[in-house]
């Protein structure tokens, strides 16, 4: 199974190089590296900073002006996608390279986690859009705020000792 992970981030690797040779840029040894930690934890929306501890990891002498700068020209390029959930950092998430829209979050005001969306129901509401406005709709994202079932089986349960 880790076989069949592996190929799949070096065949991701090897599409993201071409978006960016396609647009004038090399894949340099520090891009692949931070492009490969972003793969490996794809469901995760990572600080730049966090982004750079796990890459120094992989490439010990890399500095975090350099994974800044990666990070600048990938969201640019539109490779990932630099977003906030309100908690103050701005985090970074891997786009489709398919061309498809992104995917959308669920984010739990309280502990903060996230989750993903990958269902699009918002591709009816781009059509009528287009034909009531005229407006060609290229990409969008949808966050929804609220409690996720882990935190509110918790309230539940401290309802329950307090009653």
């Amino acid at each position: 199974m880790a076989g069949n992970r592996d190929k799949s981030i070096t065949e991701q690797i090897h599409q993201i190089k071409n978006q960016l040779v396609d647009k004038g840029y090399k894949l340099t040894q520090q891009r692949e590296v931070t492009v490969r930690v972003l793969l490996e934890h794809e469901k995760d929306h990572f600080s730049a900073e966090e982004v750079f501890l796990l890459v120094k990891e992989k490439f010990p002498e890399i500095g975090l002006a350099t994974v800044y700068r990666t990070l600048e020209l990938l969201n640019d390029l539109q490779v990932v996608e630099k977003i906030n959930f309100g908690d103050g950092a701005a985090r970074f998430d891997l786009r489709s390279t398919d061309g498809s829209h992104h995917h959308h979050h669920l984010i739990c005001t309280e502990c903060g986690s996230v989750e993903e969306i990958m269902e699009d129901g918002l591709l009816k509401l781009e059509q009528q859009v287009l034909r009531q406005y005229g407006f060609a709709v290229t990409d969008h994202r949808l966050d929804f705020q609220g409690v996720c079932k882990e935190c509110r089986e918790k309230h539940k349960l401290d309802e329950q000792a307090a009653g």
